[in-house]
């Protein structure tokens, strides 16, 4: 069957991903950060079609006063809408850190998959930007709920998933009915979730398999002790991978269009620490796979560590390109698939 979604194309964008500087400390700046407009206009025109915005809400809230927002920030995010339009990119709104839960540290002070205060909050902030957007076609905008929810534990149980993702799509839904909303796969984007196929949202998957290539030498992993990458036969956790290993995954992802759901990758790519030449070899029979299934992606990022410009990958051969360091491989893979 066909994926319902239409196959987008494009990349990450972080300037609201995260308040937190590298040794821990939290920093908010006095003036929101803007999103760049030649980072739309590039996108554009190299033939993408699509932007994630992972945020994090402590940008313009905080866990002591989680029922108020900041409008600065708020239009922040309007301006990137708009910049969306403009430019013809889809634009995908993300709570990376949602009151309650984050995949990165530190922890929330509260368990949004157990504790009702964290998910009030959760449920206002999405009803917010439902009213705020509300009228904007979902051919142009769609809310990506919570990025990658854990793995199964005693700290959220899939019936415990499965409450806090029914309750965000009630609060957006009572704002705006018509809003396209896709839900993240569980077990940090990796696993699928039948379970709410009922709910006709769609879901996102990740492109980070083998973890040993993806995430080689990163070091909140502590991918330092992940031995040297190869593929085809990278290292997951201790498991051999291979291109059929690649194939089967996605397909249990596929699995989701003949229940009419449809499925978008939100993030893949590779820490500028692998080797460039196995992250091509890699990454090329990730995109040929996702393209056969009709399955679109977003790299994570467009700059930094894991993008086309300013990556500071040590053995690349870079263009030039308007005073960035434009990795011209990668930018050649992703847009031939």
């Amino acid at each position: 069957m066909k994926n319902p979604l239409p196959r987008w194309r494009g990349f990450n964008l972080l300037e609201l991903f995260s308040t937190y500087r590298k040794d821990g400390a939290e920093t908010r700046p006095a003036v929101p950060p803007a999103f760049r407009e030649t980072d739309f206009q590039w996108i554009a025109d190299w033939g993408f079609d699509f932007v994630r915005l992972p945020m994090s809400y402590h940008f313009w809230s905080d866990p002591e006063r989680w029922l108020e927002l900041d409008e600065p920030i708020l239009e922040s995010i309007d301006a990137a809408v708009e910049l969306g339009r403009r430019h013809g990119l889809h634009v995908s709104l993300n709570l990376h850190r949602a009151p309650g839960y984050c995949v990165n540290p530190p922890e929330e002070p509260k368990n949004l998959w157990q504790d009702d205060e964290a998910l009030v909050a959760s449920c206002h902030h999405w009803g917010t930007f439902a009213k705020r957007y509300r009228g904007i076609s979902s051919e142009r905008l769609s809310f990506d709920l919570l990025n990658e929810p854990p793995r199964v534990s005693e700290k959220m149980s899939r019936a415990d998933h499965e409450r806090v993702i029914r309750a965000l799509v009630a609060a957006i839904r009572s704002e705006d009915p018509d809003r396209l909303i896709i839900a993240d796969g569980l077990n940090y984007g990796n696993e699928a979730i039948p379970e709410i196929a009922d709910l006709g949202v769609a879901q996102s998957c990740r492109a980070y398999l083998p973890f040993g290539i993806s995430h080689y030498r990163a070091h909140w992993v502590k991918g330092d002790a992940f031995p040297d990458p190869v593929w085809p036969g990278g290292d997951h956790f201790g498991r051999t991978v291979h291109r059929t290993d690649l194939e089967k995954h996605y397909r249990e992802w596929a699995a989701l269009f003949e229940k009419g759901v449809g499925v978008h990758c939100g993030e893949g790519g590779c820490y500028h620490l692998t080797p460039h030449a196995v992250f091509l070899d890699w990454f090329r029979d990730v995109l040929e796979i996702l393209k056969s299934l009709g399955i679109g992606h977003a790299l994570w990022n467009f700059r930094g560590p894991f993008g086309i410009l300013d990556s500071g990958r040590g053995d690349v051969a870079y263009d030039d390109w308007h005073g960035h360091r434009l990795d011209r491989k990668l930018l050649d893979l992703l847009r031939t698939y």
